[in-house]
């Protein structure tokens, strides 16, 4: 079992396609994850990527766009190691809360800067 297994999900009210677009440029990966280097190993189009993950950790992570009523549920995943083997159970937990902010941190943002201003309650701009 990987020392650091993040699971995330968020709900965009924007249509997958606009999340994918957020993650298709390879650059926007390293502004979201500066540390970790990563090959796109499956492209699912409107329904996410998949990668190896090297760098930091060594691993796969994957985002998954699931349609749910007006909107995306952005899916995060990261299983991973250090490159230089496990951690001690104390540091894999620090690991663990760094990603999961980090997770939340993307997440979060891209709402804010897709939504742009959506009230609350409104159908999502197209």
């Amino acid at each position: 079992m990987a020392s650091v297994d993040v699971v995330d999900e968020t709900f965009l009210a924007v249509p997958p396609a606009v999340v994918a677009a957020a993650f298709a440029a390879p650059a926007s990966w390293r502004e979201f994850w500066p540390d970790l280097d990563l090959d796109v190993y499956a492209d699912r189009g409107d329904e996410g990527l998949r990668w190896t993950v090297g760098g930091a950790l060594v691993g796969t992570m994957e985002i998954w766009l699931e349609p749910v009523l007006d909107g995306t549920v952005l899916h995060y995943f990261l299983r991973a190691d250090p490159p230089a083997g496990s951690l001690t159970p104390r540091h894999a937990r620090r690991e663990v809360q760094r990603r999961q902010l980090d997770a939340k941190s993307v997440a979060l943002g891209l709402k804010l800067v897709l939504e742009d201003g959506r009230p609350a309650g409104c159908p999502p701009l197209t």
